[in-house]
């Protein structure tokens, strides 16, 4: 099973038995930002999780949570900011655009406030490692040893369908823990067999163990002959980048695949999500990077087969809302004052 494949009804089987938000491909690093790509990280709701649903369904800009901004008397909005004017000017549009700023205008200058207090809304984060054979194993130690040791997350978690050995067991960090995952292949595939409910099972072959993300991480570097480069990255920055990993988790999701315009392509419904199935391949498919011309089973349609809004989808089935109300005072953008 390809791991994007894998990826995807991981994600599905772990969004119909959990509360909370998963999202895939986020940056797992602070040092090296981009050096480590976590494949799957689920946020469990935290206190006040209620209330940011009611603000925006995007990401929050980090640099404007750092503003000095806050939800009373409106600042001219250059005094708010602590970094390039290029990057604040960015920050400030997009959070006027997703309603997170409201924006006036007093004797040409331009003022913002937020338009609610930022909760406290996500608890625990846990990082998960998907690989479905563990016989090709690529980086996976380097990549745990850097997930236990940065401790970003409060938990790491390897998920794969091979059978799980003592070897395999002692190779990993020991506070990763290790999921085993089984797929029905008896299973219908959706499309015209009819929905599929529970295709996979997880079975827990040992549980993570809390990280210490209140203290500062080591963030390997460059590994080298007989030593490895490191950065210790404070309490600090870790929970700021920690707060980044929350948000862009919120405003990304897990459906961030296309459905191809093949007729091969049918809908997979796995766990209630709709997955891009190619018959032809007979598997979940990629279609950003494995379909078209080059492919054998291509089928060209003027448009895909399969209409799925899939933001509809992730409304309908979390916690997540994809159209709040929003607390703004007034709707305005930058555009009414050009």
């Amino acid at each position: 099973m390809s791991e994007f494949a894998f990826e995807l009804e991981l994600c599905a089987a772990l969004e119909a038995r959990r509360e909370g938000i998963l999202a895939r491909q986020l940056g797992g690093s602070v040092a090296s930002p981009g050096s480590r790509i976590l494949d799957v990280v689920y946020i469990e709701p935290g206190p006040e999780f209620d209330r940011r649903t009611t603000i925006t369904a995007d990401s929050i800009p980090d640099a404007a949570l750092e503003a000095d901004v806050g939800t009373g008397r409106a600042r001219y909005w250059k005094d708010c900011f602590d970094c390039h004017p290029k990057r604040a000017r960015r920050a400030v549009e997009r959070a006027v655009e997703i309603g997170f700023f409201e924006s006036e205008r007093r004797n040409g200058r331009e003022y913002v406030r937020q338009v609610a207090r930022y909760p406290d809304w996500y608890g625990k984060l846990v990082g998960i490692e998907n690989k479905p054979d563990l016989g090709r194993p690529g980086d996976l130690e380097a990549q745990l040893r850097l997930d236990a040791s940065l401790a970003l997350v409060d938990e790491a978690v390897l998920a794969t369908e091979s059978y799980v050995t003592r070897a395999h067991l002692n190779r990993i960090p020991e506070a990763v823990g290790v999921w085993r995952v089984h797929r029905d292949e008896t299973a219908p595939t959706g499309g015209d067999t009819g929905p599929v409910d529970d295709a996979i099972e997880i079975e827990v072959i040992r549980d993570p163990a809390p990280l210490p993300n209140m203290t500062a991480g080591i963030e390997p570097l460059e590994y080298h002959p007989g030593r490895t480069d490191i950065a210790v990255v404070s309490p600090e920055r870790k929970a700021r980048a920690r707060r980044r990993l929350a948000e862009r988790a919120y405003g990304k999701g897990w459906r961030t695949y296309e459905f191809p315009a093949c007729a091969a392509c049918a809908p997979l419904e796995r766990d209630g999500a709709t997955l891009p199935h190619c018959r032809w391949a007979d598997r979940v498919v990629d279609a950003s990077s494995e379909c078209g011309p080059a492919c054998p089973g291509y089928e060209p349609v003027e448009e895909p087969t399969i209409r799925v809004d899939l933001e509809a989808e992730r409304d309908e089935r979390t916690a997540w809302v994809a159209d709040p109300a929003g607390k703004r005072r007034r709707q305005s953008g930058l555009d009414r004052f050009s």
